[in-house]
């Protein structure tokens, strides 16, 4: 059974714990890392800057306490296999509509919430969708 390493491990900490639901119960079953959690202001500029994200702090998921957003990729991470990184948040959405956690991805961002600065197709991203 795959299990994530510290790293991984001390990134999803800094999750919403509805994320980090989701993700401990999809490592059980998938290996994936996590990426990113909570973004500091130096680390959100950074990721614009290199084009990783279109907000600025802040803006973005990821710079909430806990952060309302993780980035993660089926590991071993091939960036150029998209199909993977598909399979991966489909299953973790199936594991957050049965905790009824709405969630959203960013490699298909639902016309409902897009806004016209989200042009981005953001494949790691996985943010939690609050009412």
């Amino acid at each position: 059974m795959p299990t994530f390493n510290k790293l991984s491990g001390d990134r999803l900490a800094t999750c919403h714990p509805d994320l980090q639901e989701v993700c401990n119960e999809g490592i059980k079953f998938l290996d994936f890392t996590i990426l990113c959690g909570h973004r500091t202001e130096d680390e959100q500029e950074d990721a614009v800057r290199r084009g990783a994200s279109t907000q600025h702090w802040p803006n973005s998921k990821h710079n909430s306490m806990p952060s309302l957003a993780v980035d993660i990729a089926p590991y071993p991470v091939d960036w150029a296999d998209t199909a993977r990184f598909a399979r991966l948040i489909g299953y973790l959405e199936r594991i957050a509509w049965e905790k009824a956690i709405e969630v959203r991805w960013g490699g298909d961002w639902n016309q409902n919430f897009r806004t016209k600065d989200e042009k981005l197709v953001d494949m790691p991203h996985l943010e939690l969708v609050l009412s």
